[in-house]
Order: structure tokens, then sequence, then C-alpha cells
């Protein structure tokens, strides 16, 4: 740019007759304070998500008064915070949720099976009880494992497994190998029964 343009002369860092410049975004919501406010501070119960702007010196003097339960008693406060654990939500204890017109779910009063997944299993296994399932081969042999026969109900399958440690434990049986090999099979064969959630 040449020294003697006419752009030159009305490049100033203050033009005759300007004013001050405004503070560069919005003003401190203070009382009397013109600085500018780019801080948030709540604006307290029941008016949450909504903000003052403060600056700087006077957002932290509003964070030392603040408080969020002023007028409330203690056993109001230890309610609230009580219901924090849990984000204020609503819950029932197991098994005591009542639906909308007050039936007790799962209590086998007007259950309701929108998608038909008990009536669907219930055909499937006749009664509903997956005990009634035909067993696969390794289920088969582990209760042969403990001499039983298909049919059994968790309770006979605990019964005759405790009889059988009892019966093959070494310490009954003076250390004998053969105890020792059978009790090992006993033992897996029950486990793998566990897993397949006939026990």
């Amino acid at each position: 740019m040449k020294l003697d343009s006419k752009y030159f002369d009305s490049l100033r860092a203050k033009p005759d007759g300007a004013e001050a410049p405004q503070p560069a975004g919005p003003v401190c919501q203070w009382k009397g304070c013109q600085s500018v406010g780019r801080h948030r501070a709540p604006m307290g119960r029941g008016r949450e998500g909504q903000y003052y702007l403060f600056c700087l010196d006077h957002v932290r003097q509003f964070n030392a008064s603040y408080n969020y339960f002023e007028g409330w008693s203690n056993a109001d406060v230890e309610a609230f915070q009580k219901d924090a654990v849990i984000g204020h939500r609503p819950t029932w204890k197991t098994g005591l949720h009542t639906g909308a017109q007050g039936t007790a779910h799962g209590s086998g009063h007007d259950f309701q099976d929108p998608h038909a997944f008990f009536a669907w299993r219930s055909r499937r296994f006749g009664d509903g009880e997956a005990s009634h399932r035909r067993l696969k081969p390794l289920e088969r042999k582990s209760l042969e494992a403990l001499d039983l026969a298909e049919g059994v109900d968790r309770a006979q399958i605990k019964a005759r497994f405790k009889e059988l440690v009892k019966r093959h434990h070494p310490d009954a049986n003076g250390g004998d190998k053969r105890s020792e090999n059978r009790l090992r099979e006993i033992i897996q064969a029950y486990n793998y029964l566990k897993q397949a959630g006939l026990v």
C-alpha cells in the first residue's frame, strides 16, 4: 500500500469520534457488572437446564454461596440422595411388580405372553418343563455314570451324587486308586449335568 493512499489515513486504531469498543460476548448478569459473562451458573432447583452468565469473579462468588437444597429438611435431602443412587427411577422388589391392571407378572395369573414364547415352549416340552426334553448322548452317559435312568428330577440327581461321593471318597476306601478314579468320573458327570441345566 502506498503511504499517500486515501485508505491509509482511514486506518487508525481509534478513528476520530468513535465510541469505546463493546465487550465481545454477553454481559455479566450480576447486578451492576458490565464485564463479559462467559461462565454458566445454574438458576436453581425447578429450573434445570437454565443458566445465568457471569464473569469469572461473580461466578466464583455465586458458586461459593449456591445451595441446591436450600429450604429442604434433612429428611428430604436424605430421600433425594437415596433416590439419586437409582437415577430417580421407580423400582420394584423382585417378583412383586404389578402391571397396569394390578396383575402380578410371573405369578401365573393373567400373565401376558405377546410373542407366545412360553406357549411355544409348552408345546415343545410338554408341560413347559425343560426336564421332559430328549437327552443328548453325553447327558445320557453322565446319568449312567451316576447310575440313574432318564426322567429323574434335580433332587434325585443331587441326592445320588452326594451318596456316590460319600461311598467312593478315597478317605472312606483307604486311599484305593479305583475309588479315586470312580470319584473323578462321578464329579465330571455331575458337573456336565449341571452345565446342561439338568441340576
